[in-house]
């Protein structure tokens, strides 16, 4: 090696990021072990390397003793005076043993050394990139497809989409630019590993907050996301600014915000309503587009009872029970949908649109009479969707 084998280090260092110091001293090492395994040393060695020069030196440590009973590690004190007439026993000498042909040896072992370190380095530098960007949304070509995943090359790495991460109603061929999700980075032997997905809730957030400035600018809040990808979303957003209206930013002049992120996810179809901390309030904006007649809220179960009037049930159920799924979702409330006249068939009477029921105030015929029982609500909503099906 010589000085153009440090100038290349230091180009190395420009460039990489890897330091020059790191290297040679990995270069060292590396050359220490290929010593004793080139010559059949058991010696204790140091391989030193000019920084200046290149120039590659072994040199043997050995200690300086009374007799010498071990010749590869040991030198007489009379060997090491005639040296150096300072030495004294239990002194430690490095003796030069640069073998003549070692420079083939040392150049052809930098050469792996250098190469794996710029190796990991990298794929340091692109984990170091990708765990920072975890949760956000990254732009990507399709590469190809395997029995379970796409490769979703991202310019510097490639990203695995497995297929159940896809929307339902969509495919992609090699060539096609997708936008999908990070779920999560994982660091592994043969470099960074990345997980994207087009049908997490996470993907709808971060599209919203790239076509909404009033959500990136932290004016508009999204509280909750609850989505069944390719088929529907409810999405709830808040401003604690009393002049903005957090509905009328994310829908856009003429719909053209919420339009873009529709055509993004397919034609996925998305309600986008206002955030409160009353439960109640909540529930019934989270059941749009249907009409809400009275709200009864459980504090203790986590439970509201909804009423609708008769004509509007189905489209509070919706299709299959996925409006009132996807809001009990958004909201984290059960909910228990009524229609006005099967409210009067179970003797239940209301005055106001809402009344609350705290947690040590309900009674148990209350609470069995209202907190929602699986069976009953799966027959309810059975009979339900098939009415909401006819009616479609």
């Amino acid at each position: 090696m010589n000085a153009e084998f440090i100038e290349a280090l230091n180009e190395i260092e420009r460039e990489k990021g890897i330091s020059k110091e790191v290297l040679i001293e990995a270069i060292e090492a590396a050359l220490v072990s290929g010593y004793k395994r080139n010559f059949n040393s058991a010696q204790n060695v140091r391989v030193d390397i000019n920084r200046e020069l290149g120039n590659v030196r072994v040199f043997a440590r050995k200690t300086v003793v009374e007799e010498v009973t071990d010749p590869r590690s040991q030198i007489s004190i009379d060997e090491a005076q005639e040296i150096d007439p300072n030495y004294m026993v239990d002194d430690i000498i490095d003796m030069e043993v640069t073998p003549r042909d070692f420079g083939r040896i040392a150049a052809q072992t930098a050469k792996q050394v250098v190469t794996q370190r710029i190796r990991e380095a990298e794929r340091g530098i692109i984990y170091s990139e990708f765990i920072d960007r975890e949760q956000d949304i990254v732009t990507g070509i399709v590469q190809r497809q395997d029995s379970r995943f796409y490769y979703i090359d991202l310019g510097k790495v490639e990203a695995l989409m497995p297929l159940n991460e896809k929307m339902p109603n969509e495919s992609f061929k090699q060539g096609d630019r997708v936008k999908a999700f990070i779920t999560k980075v994982e660091k592994t032997t043969k470099g960074p590993q990345i997980f994207v997905s087009r049908t997490h809730p996470g993907l709808l957030k971060r599209l919203f907050e790239l076509e909404v400035p009033e959500i990136f600018d932290g004016v508009v809040e999204i509280k909750s996301v609850a989505r069944e990808a390719g088929d529907r979303s409810k999405i709830a957003v808040y401003s604690a600014d009393p002049n903005v209206d957090p509905v009328g930013a994310c829908v856009g002049p003429k719909g053209m915000r919420v339009q873009t992120i529709v055509q993004e996810l397919r034609g996925e179809k998305i309600d986008i309503m206002k955030w409160s901390e009353d439960p109640a309030e909540y529930v019934a904006n989270a059941l749009s587009p249907s009409k809400v007649v009275h709200v009864t809220v459980y504090e203790g179960e986590k439970v509201t009872r909804v009423i609708v009037p008769d004509y509007q049930l189905s489209l509070a159920i919706g299709k299959r029970g996925q409006n009132a799924r996807l809001a009990a979702k958004l909201t984290g409330w059960k909910i228990d949908i009524k229609s006005e006249t099967q409210a009067a068939e179970e003797g239940f009477v209301y005055s106001e649109p809402v009344s609350v029921i705290p947690a040590d105030g309900a009674s148990e015929e209350q609470q069995d009479t209202f907190v929602q029982d699986e069976a009953y609500e799966a027959e309810t909503d059975a009979a339900a969707v098939d009415a909401a099906d006819e009616k479609e």
